[in-house]
């Protein structure tokens, strides 16, 4: 495995995105559990598009406007959604002590469907992996596989130090609900804005 592959794993994995901004509400609202819950979720969400590309969906994405199309649209409308729900739902991004705590299942499902929901990943995918592996070579599968399985890592690593390091904050705006909705709407308007990017987004 290059030096390559795993420097441009890590920008990527670091770089600020839909996945990182979930994560960061999971532990600003919620605590450390909910924060690694929620970077599990979102490293769950890239399984499918690693498999779409070694199995070469991700080559029809890359081919047909009208699946990146339908794909891409379910993901900003998704991710407007989010944007509505943070908005709506106080206990989104809500801090309570003695509440009880949202289930795992619900941060799960959130988390994977919005990774699931960014067509990006996939034709990410279709360019990123194919660089580091030679299509010649006998185990070029099993290759991109592992390559895959270590950007995951990578991701749950990154996202969850990301929520851990916002749950460690939550102290410091547990008793001030000024701050509380000024996150609530910072978020609502990075998944606005995140929904946005991804809708201008051409293949």
């Amino acid at each position: 495995m290059s030096i390559a592959f795993l420097l441009t794993t890590l920008v990527v994995v670091a770089t600020p995105g839909t996945g990182v901004v979930y994560t960061l509400a999971a532990g600003l609202s919620r605590g450390r559990r909910a924060s690694v819950v929620a970077a599990f979720a979102c490293t769950l969400g890239i399984v499918p598009h690693m498999l779409a590309t070694v199995t070469g969906v991700a080559a029809l994405l890359h081919a047909s406007a009208t699946a990146f199309q339908i794909l891409k649209y379910a993901g900003v409308a998704y991710l407007l959604y989010m944007a509505w729900a943070t908005l709506k739902d106080k206990e989104a991004i809500a801090v309570d002590e003695g509440g009880a705590p949202l289930s795992s299942g619900r941060v799960i499902v959130r988390g994977v469907l919005i990774n699931i929901l960014n067509p990006k990943l996939t034709i990410f995918f279709f360019a990123f992996l194919p660089q580091f592996v030679d299509p010649g070579e006998a185990n070029a599968l099993p290759r991109m596989l592992a390559l895959g399985a270590v950007f995951m890592l990578a991701t749950f690593v990154v996202f969850a130090a990301y929520g851990v390091l916002a749950a460690s904050v939550r102290s410091h705006v547990i008793t001030r609900p000024r701050v509380m909705t000024w996150l609530r709407r910072s978020f609502a308007g990075s998944f606005v804005a995140l929904g946005a990017k991804l809708a201008v987004t051409a293949r």
